[in-house]
């Protein structure tokens, strides 16, 4: 007999198309059998081992997350319920430009250095792993061998693999240089990787030319995967920034899959219609363009982020030894408060817009919940003064939320047939983001039950089967037969994020089991100890 039938479940199957009532039938980490109506039909049921019912319950593939930044998390937190518990059985890793492999010595350490503020410094990790390949067998291997939480995919970071060829320099890499990054990112896609990420707001990614990323986007587009920039601006110039990667993308013959698509800031209150309508070109003109976004307002990254690129010039070091010079401190603060730094988008910085998130050193944590200028008032000195305190005290490690989004343009962007979700989620700080708890039933309770921004089966397929198709997964992302048995049940009438931004690592309502692998990952609403996660490598072109 088979491990488990699944009866009466309402399946919504992730392709998009109606649900139906079925019983599915599951072995050996796979779905063997689906029979729809099986109740109704009157024939024999199927059987098996242990036989659950579903009544009420919808029944859907598990949830991609397809922009994460749990690249230590899974090897430190074996219960890692910030995304299990949301029903997220597979996290795509290595994002925004910087992660932890390839790297040597050197760049491991400057890496580690460069987002604490996103991961933690890892103190508690052991960095066994150098390249890809590497990395990516010490994700299968997990917690004590054991395996990790949920499945992983990577992308090769564009500026990680610049500062191991190139370093934190702001210039043009020279031609073996160049020679060396295709190779590196070669090396990583022959090692598993499904893409290559950027952070072009962010160093030393930022420092590469439009034809330096082209030539690598033309690597990554000769083994089948696709490129996931966080591109130049999210606030100033927006526009130019995605229609800069839809060219460089289109003359390279690459995908391209764009990074948390928002448009901020009040210059962009109302524009979403004018993406979408750029984006509608290039695909009309025959481009392969998705997109992911998390379904919340403000962002998330670190204090460090909005300064002006030319500061972070030659790694974290060289940055504070900045921070602590009288006159570039105040040439700093004039690009943040005055002209517009383009770590903050080329819009001048609104420190009332600045939540502090989570800070490093523990003596700092009454900054914690309060925005910048709050925290500022309180002392009786200038919003710069205390950021600057900030990021010289913690060295560079405060993360923060930007409250500087706009909900039409939120649920514009998530409407238009490219879209995917992903969560952006930082793990690290007293009060991250909610979205790192949230992203997935906030998508079905509020934005389809509540709002009917999205059908249930639209907003299922964004989540898994899209997701899916973009990381060219064959056996995963739909409820069919033979597919992998990576399964969330939920109650679509109660399913909601529990995660607020006063208490953002509250877990969910509404999803009582999620299996990985045919494996009950959460069961009857408790997590188990179920790690039967492994990274998912690319498949061959």
């Amino acid at each position: 007999m088979e491990d488990l039938v699944i009866r009466d479940a309402d399946v919504v199957d992730g392709s998009g198309a109606d649900s139906y009532r079925a019983d599915v039938l599951i072995d050996g980490g796979r779905i063997v059998s689906i029979v729809k109506e099986a109740a109704a039909a009157g024939c024999q049921r199927p059987r098996a081992v242990r036989e659950m019912d579903a009544e009420g319950l919808v029944l859907s593939p598990g949830f991609i997350d397809m922009h994460a930044h749990s690249d230590l998390a899974l090897l430190r937190d074996p219960d890692h319920s910030a995304k299990v518990a949301q029903g997220v059985t597979l996290e795509v890793l290595g994002q925004d430009g910087l992660s932890y492999a390839p790297v040597d010595d050197r760049t491991l350490a400057e890496v580690r250095r460069a987002i604490t503020g996103w991961n933690g410094y890892g103190d508690d990790v052991d960095f066994d792993w150098r390249s890809v390949g590497e990395y990516l067998d010490r994700l299968d291997r997990g917690v004590d061998g054991r395996g990790i939480a949920v499945n992983a995919a990577y992308l090769v970071p564009q500026g990680t693999v610049r500062a191991l060829a190139v370093g934190w320099e702001d210039r043009p890499a020279t031609p073996g240089e160049l020679d060396r990054m295709r190779r590196l990112v070669a090396e990583g896609l022959e090692q598993g990787a499904v893409g290559l990420s950027s952070g072009l707001t962010y160093t030393p990614g930022m420092y590469a030319e439009d034809a330096e990323l082209t030539e690598l986007c033309r690597v990554v587009a000769g083994y089948g995967g696709y490129y996931c920039p966080h591109h130049r601006s999210y606030g100033a110039g927006a526009l130019e920034a995605y229609a800069e990667m839809v060219a460089l993308t289109r003359e390279a013959g690459c995908p391209l899959h764009l990074a948390h698509a928002t448009m901020n800031f009040g210059v962009n209150e109302g524009r979403a219609p004018e993406l979408l309508a750029l984006l509608d070109r290039a695909l009309e003109a025959g481009a392969d363009i998705t997109l992911d976004t998390y379904p919340y307002t403000p962002g998330c990254t670190t204090l460090a982020a909005l300064l002006p690129g030319w500061v972070s010039e030659g790694g974290p070091e060289a940055v504070l030894a900045r921070l602590t010079d009288p006159a570039t401190a105040e040439r700093i603060r004039h690009e943040l408060e005055v002209t517009g730094s383009d770590g903050c988008h080329g819009v001048p910085v609104e420190w009332e817009t600045i939540e502090i998130a989570g800070v490093t050193d523990p003596a700092l944590g009454d900054h914690v919940g309060r925005t910048v200028r709050e925290s500022a008032e309180l002392r009786g000195e200038s919003p710069w003064t205390t950021a600057h305190r900030l990021l010289v005290e913690d060295r560079l490690g405060t993360t923060i939320l930007q409250h500087v989004g706009h909900e039409e343009n939120v649920r514009t962007i998530m409407r238009h047939r490219t879209h995917t979700g992903g969560s952006d989620g930082i793990l690290q700080g007293a009060k991250p983001h909610p979205r790192a708890y949230g992203t997935f039933p906030r998508y079905l309770g509020h934005y389809v039950r509540e709002l009917g921004v999205l059908t249930l089966e639209e907003c299922v397929a964004r989540l898994t089967g899209r997701p899916a198709a973009r990381l060219r997964l064959p056996d995963r992302g739909l409820v069919r037969e033979g597919f992998r048995a990576d399964l969330v049940l939920f109650d679509p009438e109660t399913v909601a994020s529990g995660a607020t931004f006063a208490e953002p690592r509250r877990l969910p309502a509404g999803i009582p089991h999620v299996l990985i692998d045919g494996r009950f990952a959460v069961e009857d609403g408790r997590r188990t100890d179920v790690l039967a996660g492994r990274a998912v490598r690319r498949t061959p072109a």
